[in-house]
């Protein structure tokens, strides 16, 4: 298949690009590659996927562009007919959304309404999109279901994830365009997000500094290694979505419709006290460092859970890679990345 991957220099996005080529598709990739966070390792990972495909004889072109530019999505479609779009680019991070609310509406509303107008016009088979574990926002109420209500975000960039979830459902509803949004839980791993904790917590063990935990360590997280994520996109991807014939209107399921429409949490089913984490961490690194204990952070949740039966009851989705050794991995690549 010929896939549209945005976000192709981003992290995730990478490794599903990468997953992509590997079993044989041809893809796409589409990204601004903007200053966020560090552009060169956006750069390297496009290294990385230029060498990929070139080492597997697959079929690879790189779009740079940003895709709040309307113009330039549209000649991205006129120039390729894509079997499935996956849309991961975004602007990511729930902190700098709070005082940069309009890089959210130009990378998080604007691109998907101009994503969804795309794929409407060329009739695409099945647009895949990132929406996030933070749009439960101040429900408490543990594993986080998709059946539960998701409408008190505690940020913007949450917000702008639900609306993504909202504007889909409509074009589903108004023009038949199936959709899929998936609720990623925290990841980590190799070729991982700088502005991420488990990068910020890597960075002060290697440093030797306190690594500044949040209400006073009292969190927890469904941390989910990037490679359980990636076969989870790419079979959400592959799993056209359909109406659900028992959805109804009296009672409403916030995770189908009566329209090609659903809603999958992805995560690892598997909470990890913060605390436990860092200690892997540090176990990985041979070497601690202080803590410095602090209160809660503005908009952050203390705890995290998925509950990843539909997806799994869908595409066989068994996230099966266990935290130690996740962090193994992670460790072993940021050693020899930054060459510590």
């Amino acid at each position: 298949m010929k896939t549209l991957v945005t976000g192709a220099a981003g992290f995730i996005g990478f490794h599903v690009a990468k997953a992509l080529l590997e079993r044989g598709d041809e893809v796409v990739g589409f990204d601004v590659v903007n200053a966020y966070y560090d552009p060169s390792l956006k750069e390297a990972r496009l290294r990385e996927l230029e060498q990929a495909a070139s080492r597997l004889g697959a079929r690879y072109r790189f779009v740079r562009a940003n895709l709040a530019d309307r113009a330039a999505i549209e000649r991205c479609f006129a120039d390729h007919r894509f079997d499935r779009v996956i849309h991961l680019a975004a602007q990511a991070g729930v902190r700098h959304s709070i005082d940069h609310p309009h890089d959210y509406v130009e990378s998080n509303l604007v691109a998907f309404t101009n994503m969804l107008e795309a794929c409407r016009h060329a009739k695409t088979p099945h647009l895949t999109y990132a929406s996030t574990s933070s749009v439960y926002g101040a429900n408490t109420r543990m594993p986080f279901s998709e059946h539960q209500s998701a409408d008190h975000p505690l940020q913007f960039y949450a917000a702008t994830k639900r609306a993504n979830e909202l504007m889909a459902h409509a074009y589903s509803h108004i023009f038949g365009l199936p959709t899929t949004g998936l609720r990623f839980f925290t990841v980590y791993g190799p070729w991982g997000r700088p502005d991420m904790s488990p990068f910020a917590f890597a960075r002060h063990i290697v440093a030797g500094t306190p690594i500044k935990v949040f209400n006073f360590g009292d969190h927890s997280r469904d941390f989910t290694y990037v490679s359980d994520i990636v076969e989870g996109v790419v079979r959400a991807s592959d799993h056209i979505a359909a109406p659900n014939e028992d959805w109804r209107s009296d009672a409403p399921d916030p995770a189908s419709s009566s329209a090609p429409f659903r809603i999958y949490n992805i995560g690892a089913n598997a909470p990890v006290k913060l605390m436990d984490f860092i200690e892997a961490l540090e176990e990985a690194f041979g070497r601690t460092t202080p803590r410095e204990l602090l209160p809660m952070q503005r908009g952050d949740v203390p705890d995290t859970f998925a509950d990843v039966t539909e997806l799994s009851r869908a595409v066989g989705y068994r996230p099966s890679t266990p935290v130690k050794e996740g962090v193994r991995r992670f460790v072993e690549w940021y050693r020899d990345y930054y060459g510590v």
